[in-house]
């Protein structure tokens, strides 16, 4: 169950913090769509500084919107288009300092700068992609990085006993 808890200022508790709640959330929720959407809020009201957080999931060819939270979103896109596209067909996260240098970038909101996308493997079989926006550039660190590829392992551990 989630507990609602003053943000810690050191980053690093933060992380963990963001870690524990997430898998407290998770763990006894079977539903994906549940919990892709409790993992979006916890992740906006946790972390500063961003303005989308969400899921893109695989359908018939074909990454399509899932839960999330911020402004209105891009419902399709194409595998290999985009940073989600790219990160999906790759199997590998990207961290984009300056969208409006990515060439291919999908701006479904202009206030994005930065972005962070982190696919999603079940028994390395991309499923869908975490996707984190912010208005910041180069907002992704190395730590936050590790912090979200920690939350997307705990997705996939629980896709995997499905």
């Amino acid at each position: 169950m989630y507990v609602p808890t003053q943000k810690p200022h050191d980053r690093q508790e933060l992380y963990d913090l963001l870690v524990t709640q997430v898998e407290s959330v998770i763990s006894d929720e079977e539903d994906e769509i549940a919990n892709y959407a409790n993992i979006s809020a916890i992740i906006m009201d946790l972390v500063e500084g961003l303005n989308w957080v969400g899921f893109y999931l695989y359908k018939k060819g074909e990454l399509v919107l899932g839960p999330f939270q911020g402004k209105l979103a891009c419902t399709r896109i194409k595998v290999g288009s985009g940073v989600c596209g790219t990160a999906f067909a790759t199997k590998s996260l990207q961290n984009v300092p300056d969208v409006h240098q990515f060439e291919g970038h999908i701006a479904c909101d202009s206030a994005s700068n930065s972005e962070l996308v982190i696919p999603i493997l079940v028994h390395n079989e991309a499923v869908g992609v975490l996707d984190i926006d912010s208005f910041h550039f180069n907002r992704f660190d190395e730590m936050e990085e590790k912090a979200f590829q920690a939350i997307v392992r705990l997705i996939e551990l629980k896709l995997e006993k499905q």
